[in-house]
């Protein structure tokens, strides 16, 4: 008799396309996925996906399973859904998070729960220090722009979403660039641009030169700002150039208040972890990291 966590695993599988996107959304790791899959190929004597580095693609087997099964899992979750819905909005959620993806995307997708009764507390700020307090209790859930260390013990940490990275400036900034130059000595050629920058090390700024130059950034510090979204305002005024996620420049981009100064094939990406303790969740903890999955499904790279 086949498990039923086995058919559901496989059915995230098929849905999503890959091994670590189906981990993503059950919460457990890619291992965990990978084994349940073996097993259940063990029952079957058959295989159900061809794997490769662009992801599982569902043999002849597997999509008949998916027929036979889609339905009824749906059902059953629904029914368990419905069971458990009142009982999820009743309690409080305490997230951590940055404050740019706060308002950018978790608000936006998080907020309606809150007309059903469910209550929101978010902490807003760097990574490490919220998934100590994750680790010991204050909190519920964070998105980490880091995977939890060794250190911290007791959590469950799935990879969410992409953000993609971009260089930016004013379209005066761009004119000052030599584009031949650009092309051939990129450092060189926007080393009289000030930065704007997150903070004193340059985090994302010297990762966005190390990545596509192999080098630091040279350039002088115009602005120090400990948030994006006043570094995006402060990149807007022309006090210099910066490196911000795609999900913050756009509208500007669109707008024409800002371009892109460098392009590449494939733009540096940081990869945001959706970390909660390993311990059963509370209903109202499971019902937004739900919430939150199904919203991440449609966002694709930020």
């Amino acid at each position: 008799m086949t498990d039923l966590d086995l058919l559901t695993t496989f059915l995230e599988i098929y849905r999503r396309g890959s091994l670590t996107a189906a981990a993503g959304a059950l919460g457990v790791s890619q291992p965990a996925v990978s084994g349940q899959l073996a097993r259940l190929e063990e029952q079957l004597d058959d295989s159900l996906f061809t794997r490769s580095r662009h992801g599982a693609r569902p043999t002849t087997r597997a999509h008949e399973l998916a027929r036979r099964i889609g339905p009824h899992l749906d059902g059953l979750r629904q029914a368990l859904a419905e069971d458990a819905g009142e009982q999820a909005f009743q309690g409080t959620v305490r997230l951590g998070a940055p404050g740019e993806f706060t308002q950018a995307r978790l608000l936006p997708a998080l907020a309606p729960l809150s007309r059903h009764g469910l209550v929101l507390h978010f902490t807003l700020g760097l990574s490490e220090p919220l998934l100590v307090s994750l680790a010991e209790g204050g909190l519920d859930l964070v998105m980490s722009s880091v995977r939890p260390s060794a250190k911290l013990r007791g959590l469950t940490a799935a990879p969410y979403v992409d953000e993609e990275f971009l260089l930016v400036g004013t379209p005066t900034a761009a004119r000052s660039v030599d584009p031949r130059r650009l092309a051939g000595d990129p450092v060189a050629a926007l080393a009289h641009l000030p930065l704007v920058a997150y903070a004193a090390e340059l985090p994302i700024i010297r990762r966005y030169w190390r990545s596509e130059f192999r080098r630091r950034p040279p350039n002088p510090v115009s602005v120090l700002v400990p948030d994006l979204r006043a570094v995006l305002t402060a990149v807007i005024a022309d006090a210099g150039i910066s490196v911000l996620p795609r999900y913050l420049a756009e509208p500007a981009l669109n707008s024409g208040s800002l371009e892109q100064l460098h392009r590449t094939e494939v733009p540096p990406l940081n990869t945001l972890y959706l970390v909660t303790r390993s311990e059963p969740a509370e209903p109202a903890v499971g019902l937004v990291r739900r919430r939150l999955l199904e919203h991440a499904t449609t966002w694709g790279p930020l």
